[in-house]
């Protein structure tokens, strides 16, 4: 067995080894390009993709740099966005074309987003005008639109065929995909009116019309369409893939499954991170770059945690003549901060499929209400034995029974009152939800607590 073929067999179910690790290192150190490449040959892209992840940056710049090794595109395009970025400053400008040339153009293009605009157009000048006439369209799109995603290779023929045409149009073409599970039907002005599975066309007669085995298209996918609609039409209707048409409706691409998967990848994961103030962040970024991305966010927190200070401030007399209330206003404002998150997680989450709608918002809206109210009359029994059991105070354990039922009823309400005004403002509720969801419930929490307090003092 060789030693390419053990450190392979060590490497499995995407957990690394650091062994292998070490030993890539080492082969790096001692300029065994050989060793490398034959290596990352055995291996599925994305398993050698994710060992350049592994390695250090300077490591990283020193495999790049190697004589004789030269990126696979397929590895290349595996990487996250982060470590493409720190790459491509290290290649040439050759090199970047030739990655380019030899992917599909979704993923020329991806790559050529990270690249520095001054690059940018030199990379493209150096492109044949056909490559570089569909990348610099594709560029033109807004970032996140079915344009930037959607294959230029695909397979259409005239609605007059027959399969016979067909079957020999795709053995003889060479700028076809090499993989297409439907083949698209157009009319004389290059508009999709069908499709026909490639399987069918295999195991139809020669002589039949492809426009007699074909099924109707009933989804035309806009090139400005947003990518996060496009996954949620794929997610509902179990589609392999979409023709994307221009304003004119003619064909000008297709999108795919795997593109979509993709998609909605990169979507949950930016809606869990965005949540949490961290925005775009990578397990390769630096600790500047970090820091960076997580200032606004804490500097954000602090001003509405003074905000909730103050209001703590202004009830300080009723502190004064129960000091317990200092002690027990966490737990309030912390039961109301969780169950806020949880309806806005749940809100941005049906908000992003299309689940929460006008039909269905009132609805909702009566739903969390009881939830709250339903949660509220638990908790704060639990709450109240637990004070009676402690303080021997049944005032005390009143208290807070009812402020925990504002508190926890609110909090449900503006989980799902936040994010919905925040999309109708077009703001996007993963980004800005959490921090107005948890000064409100902060907010409310120690003002029903203190406020109730002040009543019955």
């Amino acid at each position: 067995m060789t030693l390419i073929k053990k450190i392979k067999d060590k490497k499995v179910n995407f957990e690394f080894n650091k062994e292998y690790i070490k030993v890539v290192t080492d082969k790096i150190t001692n300029n065994d390009a050989l060793f490398i490449t034959n290596s990352f040959k055995e291996m599925h892209p994305a398993d050698a993709a994710d060992i350049i992840e592994h390695l250090g940056e300077s490591d990283r710049e020193k495999l790049i740099k190697l004589n004789n090794f030269r990126i696979d595109p397929e590895v290349f395009i595996e990487l996250n966005e982060s470590v493409q970025s720190e790459i491509i400053k290290y290649l040439s400008s050759d090199a970047i074309v030739r990655i380019l040339k030899n992917l599909e153009s979704d993923d020329a293009i991806s790559i050529l987003e990270n690249v520095e605009e001054k690059d940018k157009n030199s990379i493209l000048s150096s492109l044949p005008p056909k490559d570089r006439f569909a990348l610099l369209e594709g560029l033109s799109y807004p970032e996140d639109s079915a344009a930037r995603i959607m294959q230029r290779e695909f397979t259409a023929i005239p609605s007059n065929w027959s399969v016979g045409q067909t079957i020999d149009y795709l053995r003889e073409n060479k700028d076809l995909p090499e993989q297409f599970l439907e083949i698209y039907i157009v009319d004389e002005n290059f508009k999709p009116i069908g499709t026909v599975p490639s399987s069918k066309v295999l195991r139809t007669a020669r002589d039949t019309k492809m426009s007699s085995i074909m099924d109707d298209t009933s989804f035309l996918i806009p090139v400005d369409m947003d990518r996060e609609e496009v996954g949620n039409l794929f997610e509902n209707y179990n589609l392999n893939s979409a023709c994307v048409v221009d304003k004119t409706n003619k064909l000008v691409g297709m999108i795919t499954s795997d593109d979509v998967l993709t998609v909605l990848k990169e979507e949950a994961e930016e809606d869990a991170l965005r949540l949490a103030g961290v925005g775009d962040e990578e397990i390769t970024d630096g600790v500047i770059t970090k820091t960076k991305r997580r200032f606004n966010w804490l500097l954000l927190n602090l001003f509405t945690a003074f905000l909730a200070t103050w209001c703590i401030s202004l009830f300080g007399a009723t502190i004064e003549q129960m000091v317990v209330l200092a002690f027990l206003m966490p737990i309030v404002a912390s039961m109301g901060g969780n169950a806020g998150m949880q309806t806005l997680a749940v809100t941005v989450r049906t908000l992003a499929t299309n689940d929460l709608t006008k039909n269905n918002f009132n609805q909702n809206i009566l739903k969390e209400f009881n939830i709250g109210i339903l949660n509220g009359i638990i908790f704060a029994i639990i709450s109240s034995i637990i004070v009676q059991l402690w303080f021997q105070d049944i005032q005390l354990s009143l208290i807070i029974s009812i402020s925990m039922v504002l508190t926890m009823v609110v909090a449900g309400l503006f989980g799902i009152l936040v994010p919905v005004t925040l999309k109708k403002m077009n703001i996007d509720p993963a980004i800005a939800s959490s921090v107005f969801v948890t000064t409100i419930t902060d907010v409310i929490g120690f003002v029903s607590f203190l406020g109730v307090g002040a009543y019955f003092l």
